[in-house]
């Protein structure tokens, strides 16, 4: 059985891991912790690069706690522009895979408030009367009706930085 770290406490991202990697690796079995590391980035990365760095620090924090797993994975929201997005990245001892999720439109508003300092999942509270959107389906489900969730978009993303993995063959170790 693979031991997965995933660099975050929050369930949305836990779920997301653990549907990936049965989904990506159904032969295999896995154990899939969370836990609470710091990105070095803002609360609120406000570009592609620090959110990509955001996901980078977390893998790096979670292997300094917790150096015996088979797998860690990093996954950071931040802003690109109008959009909000996540980087995933995934490490073992001799890979890693990345890859960005879809991009998700902003509506002016939020992105008003973001500038102003305030985190996307305060935003999405306030915007749509909830508590802890970020924990449960995200900015993508009130946005999207619940037609997609912060989990579902997650999850494909999370399967494309598993390619190097699946596909040992045509990636050469890191």
């Amino acid at each position: 059985m693979s031991k997965i770290i995933v660099a975050s406490a929050n369930p949305a991202k836990i779920s997301a891991v653990a549907s990936a990697f049965s989904q990506a690796f159904p032969e295999q079995s896995f154990t899939v912790e969370g836990i609470s590391v710091a990105s070095e980035v803002r609360d609120q990365p406000l570009c592609a690069d620090e959110t990509l760095l955001g996901a980078r620090n977390r893998v790096k924090n979670a292997r300094k706690l917790q150096a015996d797993a088979d797998f860690y994975v990093g996954l950071e929201a931040g802003i690109d522009g109008n959009f909000t997005f996540a980087w995933m990245v995934i490490e073992n001892h001799k890979q890693r895979g990345e890859a960005r999720s879809a991009s998700l439109p902003l509506p002016p508003i939020a992105l008003e408030k973001i500038q102003q300092g305030i985190e996307l999942g305060d935003v999405m509270d306030d915007m749509f009367n909830q508590q802890n959107v970020k924990q449960k389906g995200g900015a993508i489900a009130m946005l999207t009706n619940h037609t997609l969730s912060r989990s579902s978009v997650y999850q494909q993303a999370l399967i494309l930085a598993l390619i190097p993995f699946m596909n040992e063959q045509w990636f050469p170790c890191r």
